[in-house]
């Protein structure tokens, strides 16, 4: 428990982080702005699952001959599996970013605007 309370200022960022992208998505009204918002609440996301699989004074999980990764009996290596989920994480954002980014500038073509309520009275 105390090795999880070392890296708190992780942990406290990550979590501003996704609140305050969680203001801009539902407090703006221009659709590229509720996009940042989105991408930092991912940001967010991916810092909060690294500083999760963070461990201090841990060695990479790269085998060798060695018995470095154990002490008394406890592994002390990193564990891999929430950076490689962080690196897919990235990589899907960007691809949605893309999209989203594309829909936006396709709404702004045939509305003239990105204003989320013209939009909507544009629609009745």
């Amino acid at each position: 428990m105390q090795e999880f309370l070392q890296n708190w200022i992780y942990l406290i960022a990550s979590v501003s982080l996704i609140g305050v992208g969680l203001y801009i998505v539902l407090t703006k009204e221009n659709i590229f702005k509720i996009i940042v918002g989105l991408n930092i609440i991912e940001s967010g996301t991916n810092l909060f699952m690294v500083a999760i699989g963070w461990h201090p004074n841990a060695v990479m999980p790269i085998y060798t001959a060695t018995d470095h990764l154990v002490a008394n009996g406890k592994v002390i290596a990193a564990d891999p599996l929430p950076q490689s989920l962080v690196l897919t994480a990235i990589v899907i954002g960007l691809g949605t970013t893309a999209l989203a980014l594309t829909i936006g500038i396709k709404i702004f073509e045939k509305y003239g605007t990105l204003d989320v309520r013209k939009i909507k009275e544009a629609e009745e």
